[in-house]
C-alpha cells in the first residue's frame, strides 16, 4: 500500500467522504432486497455502510485495520448486518457467493498482474445474475475487460463509461 490510508483512517473519521455517487444511483434501482455485497477496499465504509442501511448485508474487506474498525463500530452503532475483514486483496478469498461485488478505486493500487489476479478471482464470487461494479482508474480499464472477457461466465455490461464499468452475470 503506497499511500498509508491506515495512518489517515486513524486520524480522520469519514476520511474518504460520502458514498460514490454512482454506486449510490445503482443501489437507488437495485430491485432486490437482503443482497448479498462484497465491498473490496471498503476502508472506513463510505460504500458500505449506506448499503447496508438500505437494507443489504454487506462483508467489507480492507488492509487498514483503523478502516475497518471504524466500519465496525458504525455498523454496530446502528445494528448494520456488516461483516469486516482486515486482509491483503493479494491473498484475499472471499467465502461464498455475493449478489453484488463493488470494486470502488481500489485496482490502481496494485500493479497490473496483481489487479488482474485479484479482479478474476473475485469474479468466480459473483452469483449468476449478480453484479460486479467497478470504479478505477481509466487508463486500468482495458486490461479489467480482457480479465473478465476471459472468465468463463458470461457478462453483461449495463454501463461502460470512462473509469466505470457495471456489470451483471449471466
Amino acid at each position: 500500500m503506497a499511500f498509508d490510508y491506515d495512518k489517515l483512517y486513524g486520524e480522520s473519521p469519514d476520511a474518504l467522504g460520502a458514498p460514490s455517487p454512482v454506486f449510490v444511483d445503482f443501489f437507488d434501482r437495485f430491485e432486490r432486497r437482503g443482497a448479498r455485497v462484497l465491498d473490496v477496499g471498503c476502508g472506513q465504509g463510505r460504500d458500505a455502510l449506506f448499503i447496508a442501511r438500505r437494507g443489504h448485508s454487506v462483508v467489507g474487506v480492507d488492509i487498514a485495520p483503523n478502516g475497518i474498525r471504524d466500519l465496525l463500530a458504525a455498523a454496530q452503532a446502528e445494528a448494520l448486518p456488516v461483516v469486516g475483514d482486515v486482509a491483503d486483496l493479494a491473498d484475499y478469498a472471499p467465502e461464498g457467493l455475493f449478489d453484488v461485488v463493488l470494486i470502488d478505486r481500489t485496482l490502481h493500487m496494485m500493479p497490473p498482474p496483481a489487479r488482474h489476479a485479484v479482479l478474476a478471482r473475485l469474479l468466480d464470487h459473483v452469483d449468476a445474475g449478480g453484479w460486479l461494479l467497478i470504479a478505477d482508474e481509466r487508463s486500468n480499464m482495458a486490461g479489467l475487460r480482457a480479465v473478465i472477457a476471459g472468465h468463463a461466465a458470461g457478462w453483461t455490461a449495463h454501463l461502460s463509461r470512462g473509469g466505470t464499468l457495471f456489470l451483471q452475470r449471466g
